[in-house]
């Protein structure tokens, strides 16, 4: 009597302890990860046809990894993204400004003028980038940080 006395406590001590966690369970969220729908290249832009959000069901899946589909809209991928798996956050960057090769306004400001011209840039920048810009009219080499109207503005020396 007194060993199904200890079994019934336990088995009560069990079935609420069971009970308490089965509603957390029952409420825990569905996590979701964004695949491409295609393979998608470096310096490609990624659209909203090009991804989906799916369920993740592998609950030991690293983190890291883009959740929603704004995450990825609008962002450049710098290595190649295979269809159906997660794209990791670390491989997006945000869209360059100017592009290397373009023509861009070249301005240079100082207390009592402003001069412009056209020039090229050598690389590829995003905005608050120093990169080297080529003169178009003199061939200069100078010296900008891109702005964000996509225009570079000249270093002073």
């Amino acid at each position: 009597m007194l060993c199904l006395k200890n079994v019934m406590k336990n088995w009560l001590i069990g079935g609420l302890i069971g009970a308490l966690m089965l509603p957390a369970a029952a409420f825990a969220q569905t996590k979701y990860a964004v695949v491409p729908n295609v393979t998608i290249y470096p310096g490609d832009v990624i659209s909203e046809n090009l991804v989906a959000p799916v369920a993740v069901t592998n609950p030991r899946l690293a983190g890291g990894y883009a959740s929603a589909v704004d995450q990825v809209v609008g962002k450049v991928a710098k290595r190649t993204l295979i269809a159906g798996r997660t794209i990791p956050l670390a491989v997006l960057q945000e869209p360059y400004t100017v592009k290397r090769g373009t023509n861009v306004r070249l301005t240079f400001s100082s207390a009592r003028m402003v001069i412009t011209a056209r020039g090229a840039p050598t690389q590829d920048a995003m905005v608050g980038d120093v990169i080297k810009v080529r003169n178009l009219d003199t061939g200069v080499t100078v010296n900008g940080t891109v702005m964000a109207d996509g225009s570079v503005e000249v270093v002073q020396k």
